[in-house]
This record gives C-alpha cells, sequence and structure tokens, in this order.
C-alpha cells in the first residue's frame, strides 16, 4: 500500500487530498481516504496563507490518523527554475516568496511543489478521464477556469514546463481590452474576460447587481434574466476565441477542463461550437 498527500493551492480554497494506493506503485486509480478543504484566505498575506495550508494539513491528520512524510502541493504560478522564488500567482501575496522552501520548514516535512494546471492536466492523463475516454491521447490540453485561468500540456504522459516554467500559462494570452487590466500588468488577458470573478465583474456591470457565478448561470437557465444571458453569451464566444489559439498551435487529441467553471455544461454543450469558426482546419 502506498499513501500519498497532495494539496491544491487556489484562490479561494485549499483543497487536500488523501490518496491509498493499493498496488503500492501508485499506478493504479486510487482510494480517496479523505478529502477536505479550507479558504486560503489570501487578503491576510503570505504568512495567513502558510497557516491555513497548516490547519489544512493538521485536520486531515486528525482525521486520517496519518501522519504526512511529504506532500505535494499545486500552486497557481510557478517556481521560478533560477531563483528558486514563486511567479505568475494570481494570489499576489505569494509572489517573490520562496514557497516551498518556506513550507518545508514551517511544516517539518518535505514539500514539491508544481504549478496546478500542469498537475491537473497530468492527472487527467495518468489517472483520469483522459486516461478512461482517450487512453491512447498524445497531446493533452488541461484548462484550469475558476479564480483564474491557466491552463496544463501534456505530450506522452510528460507536462511541458518550458525554459521560463511558463507553458501554458494561456490564461495571459492577449483576448480582448475590454478585459481591462490584469494583476499581471498586461491588459485584456483571457483571465480578465472569462475567470470566475471577471464574469460576476460582467454581471454586475449589465445588472447593477453583484452576485456568485454559480447563480448567473442559474438565473441563465430559468431563461428570466437578460444580464446573465448576456454574461454566459460573453463567456461562451471568448472562451471559443481564446481555446482556438491554443488549439491551432497545439492541435491538442484531448481538451479536458477543470476548475470551478469546469462544472458549467454550456462549456461542454455549446463551447465547441463557439472554437470551430475560429480554427485554420
Amino acid at each position: 500500500m502506498k499513501v500519498l498527500w497532495g494539496l491544491d493551492l487556489g484562490g479561494t480554497k485549499i483543497e487536500g487530498v488523501v490518496l491509498k494506493f493499493n498496488d503500492g506503485q501508485g499506478l493504479n486509480e486510487p482510494e480517496v481516504l479523505i478529502r477536505k478543504r479550507v479558504p486560503t484566505e489570501s487578503a491576510g498575506g503570505y504568512e495567513k496563507v502558510l497557516g491555513q495550508i497548516k490547519k489544512l494539513l493538521d485536520e486531515m491528520e486528525a482525521e486520517s490518523g496519518i501522519k504526512p512524510e511529504r506532500i505535494g502541493l499545486g500552486t497557481p504560478g510557478v517556481i521560478d527554475p533560477k531563483s528558486g522564488l514563486l511567479k505568475n500567482s494570481n494570489t499576489v501575496c505569494l509572489n517573490g516568496m520562496p514557497l516551498e522552501k518556506d513550507l518545508a520548514k514551517f511544516l517539518g516535512i518535505s514539500v514539491t511543489t508544481a504549478n496546478d494546471a500542469n498537475c491537473f492536466a497530468l492527472a487527467e492523463s495518468q489517472l483520469g478521464i483522459v486516461k478512461k475516454e482517450v487512453p491512447d491521447a498524445k497531446v493533452v490540453f488541461g484548462i484550469i477556469m475558476g479564480t483564474g485561468v491557466g491552463s496544463g500540456i501534456v505530450i506522452n504522459g510528460t507536462a511541458l514546463y518550458g525554459n521560463h516554467g511558463i507553458a501554458g500559462e494561456w490564461g495571459h494570452n492577449y483576448l480582448d481590452e475590454s478585459g481591462g487590466k490584469c494583476y499581471c500588468g498586461k491588459i485584456g488577458c483571457v483571465e480578465t474576460m472569462i475567470s470566475g470573478p471577471a464574469l460576476e465583474r460582467f454581471y454586475e456591470k449589465k445588472s447593477g447587481e453583484k452576485i456568485a457565478l454559480p447563480e448567473i448561470v442559474e438565473q441563465y437557465k430559468l431563461g428570466q434574466d437578460q444580464a446573465s444571458k448576456e454574461t454566459i453569451e460573453h463567456l461562451l464566444f471568448y472562451f471559443g476565441k481564446a481555446v482556438a489559439n491554443v488549439v491551432n498551435i497545439l492541435d491538442p487529441d484531448v481538451i479536458v477542463l477543470g476548475g470551478g467553471l469546469g462544472n458549467i455544461d454550456l462549456l461542454y454543450s455549446e463551447g465547441p461550437k463557439h472554437i470551430l469558426p475560429h480554427l485554420f482546419n
């Protein structure tokens, strides 16, 4: 038996899981022993985020009765291969900090970090839906859409990181200047147009009312709210444009969606129709 601990550090929540692999190699489908989340509380700053990670691990250890020897942590952004500091995170208090080193010292255990979207794409390729449905896929494009927008690229079973660790940072390609200024300093990034917060801002501008994205989706389904209709149409149109740019470059076998927006069924039923008009082939 092999037990692995993984954490996903998101903009609004930190989620943890303890997985048991009965083959001892970590190659089969794991059994989920425990899965738990806490809020990130990044407004409290870097030290607060570290404290929330420790809080989550302590709670998971207490509930599972297992003490972790090491953890894997998926992060927004990536550890710069030259400086060892985190960069490009939309949880901006993490940027420029030696997160991996600080966490290992704070927790007293070994910590390995990797970009969350790369982790997502690799997991779906090796253990998840891609392995089940398209096991011979050579190129997988994994999209995370939530508080931020990112992606991971897996080629022949290996995540692509690139020379500067930014391969797959699709969320910071230019899409439309109406998205305004992004935290990264550029104007009109994909993330400013179709992330969860961006869509909530779009709805608020149209309606004068601030509500959460799941409620916007429900209002759209009821068909009685013009602002929600415009918001979902905005999402689908710009999702199609943005994804088409990547398809034209990568020509992937599979696109797999994750993150909070990955729960929006319309991205699967209507999304492809909005990608097709922008494709070279």
